[in-house]
């Protein structure tokens, strides 16, 4: 698919246009598409993903992402969620809003050893905002209550893959599917990750939300402390950095959070420990971490799930 002539058909004559492939994980083909008065990411779902291991997922989940980024619009405080462009039934394909030229992923900024606490902040406050304004929603159920995709892009290969081939930590992990699946309160994006929040221009957006369902809003939580955790994993150096950030991270998550959602902080700790395994031993190891780091990882992971931690802090202490 050209790009630049697909989105022609929903803009208009595209004037010096030019195309360039960008980063779409392992699930997309991403496409940035820029002329004169429009910069666009075009994206494209993928029925098999780019993976060692067999892994499918329904191509029907790029559409969830642009129902959801139209339906967080003006529901979310903190940052930026992009506008959506167009859609394609056909070829499974959306266009949407880009950042600017001067956004850049956070974890391309973390992995540079730039700590800025602004991302952290913005991070948490977004995430709390989404959890409050669509707590217990009825309408965000019914758009968003089906968990297919979150069953295949997320719990079979991150916990139950790794649960098969890690018997010790089985029960652990089976204990926590079940327990998160009796959490489903809110919105939950599912990839809450540094490399889905773009920061430029003293402002972050929040992107790839193909994930979304309404779940538990601890595995959010939790997913971003464990992206912070693997790379202090990988750069001992800059663990008091990471540590700080995620601390930064959960104040400003907690601020944001409904009273009776005060449980998510600690839930999101539960996670934790099962998160890190996966990104070990699941279907989508970390690609930044050497075998040595692997194993301090995996150590840490079996430790936490034997001595469950009381705070942030404590996990990044071990």
């Amino acid at each position: 698919m050209n790009a630049a002539e697909w989105l022609e058909r929903f803009c208009g004559p595209l004037v010096e246009a030019s195309t360039r492939e960008l980063g779409g994980g392992v699930s997309n083909i991403v496409i940035l598409v820029e002329a004169r008065g429009l910069r666009a990411v075009v994206k494209q779902s993928l029925g098999k993903l780019r993976v060692e291991k067999e892994w499918h997922s329904d191509r029907q989940r790029v559409f969830r992402e642009a129902a959801a980024m139209r339906f967080m619009a003006g529901r979310i405080t903190g940052g930026r969620v992009p506008n959506v462009i167009a859609e394609d039934r056909e070829n499974f394909a959306i266009a949407m809003e880009a950042a600017p030229a001067s956004a850049e992923m956070w974890k391309t900024r973390l992995f540079r050893g730039e700590f800025d606490e602004q991302p952290a902040r913005a991070t948490g406050e977004m995430l709390a905002s989404m959890i409050q304004r669509t707590w217990r929603d009825e309408e965000a159920v019914r758009l968003f209550g089906d968990t297919t995709v979150f069953e295949q892009l997320r719990v079979d290969p991150y916990y139950r893959y790794t649960a098969a081939r890690c018997p010790e930590a089985a029960g652990y992990i089976e204990r926590l599917i079940t327990c998160s699946k009796g959490r489903r309160v809110s919105l939950t994006h599912g990839d809450w990750s540094p490399k889905n929040l773009l920061v430029g221009s003293g402002e972050t957006w929040a992107i790839d939300w193909e994930v979304i369902h309404f779940g538990d809003p601890s595995f959010d939580a939790g997913f971003l402390l464990n992206h912070l955790l693997l790379k202090s994993i990988a750069k001992p150096e800059w663990k008091g950095e990471f540590a700080h950030l995620a601390d930064v991270f959960m104040d400003s998550l907690a601020a944001g959070l409904p009273a009776e959602g005060a449980w998510i902080m600690g839930a999101a700790l539960e996670h934790l420990p099962a998160l890190l395994l996966a990104r070990v031993d699941g279907k989508s190891p970390v690609e930044y971490l050497d075998e040595s780091a692997r194993e301090r990882a995996r150590a840490l992971a079996f430790d936490l799930m034997q001595r469950p931690a009381g705070s942030i802090t404590e996990v990044f202490a071990r």
